[in-house]
């Protein structure tokens, strides 16, 4: 597959060993789930089924043996947006196998501040999000490879820096 002809989707398709994501926004309520982000501001429960497409990716990927770990940079207090995220995705996502960190910026700064959110798969292919200042979602440029060992640099920078997810939500999640 040609550079150009690959899509963030189909790098899902064919990665091998693992798919990394670094997430830094506090608000992605205009990129998806809104529906879900809307009951969780009104106090619902979880809706059966919630992200279950995602869930049944997760479930094949590391059932087939592969990976799916991110890191999320926030500062606290946590925003209603990150409550929802973290307090209802990650706890979710986390049944199916896929492992999340944080990366609190609260009171040190940000090792990676200048980088924004990303996939990288394989340690070799980044793929660059692109948002709206209102969080929405529009877009990722897949990078060609040589570009890989500058975003495997800011994920071991943010892995080095991270706690894993459900020590840190312990801590400050409730």
């Amino acid at each position: 597959m040609t550079t150009s002809s690959r899509t963030l989707g189909s790098l899902f398709d064919t990665f091998d060993r693992e798919a990394f994501r670094l997430e830094t926004l506090d608000d992605y309520s205009q990129s998806g789930s809104v529906a879900a982000y809307r009951a969780f501001l009104s106090g619902q429960d979880r809706p059966d089924g919630y992200n279950a497409d995602w869930l049944e990716e997760i479930k094949g990927h590391v059932g087939g043996g592969r990976r799916m770990y991110r890191v999320h940079i926030l500062t606290r207090p946590l925003t209603p947006y990150l409550r929802f995220e973290l307090g209802w995705g990650y706890v979710t996502n986390a049944t199916a196998g896929e492992e999340f960190f944080i990366l609190d910026v609260t009171d040190r700064p940000n090792p990676i501040a200048d980088v924004g959110d990303f996939w990288l798969f394989d340690s070799v292919t980044a793929a660059p999000m692109r948002y709206g200042p209102d969080g929405k979602y529009l877009g990722a440029d897949v990078l060609p490879d040589d570009r890989g060992p500058e975003y495997v640099a800011y994920r071991d920078r943010a892995l080095g820096h991270a706690v894993p997810f459900a020590d840190w939500w312990a801590e400050h999640g409730k």
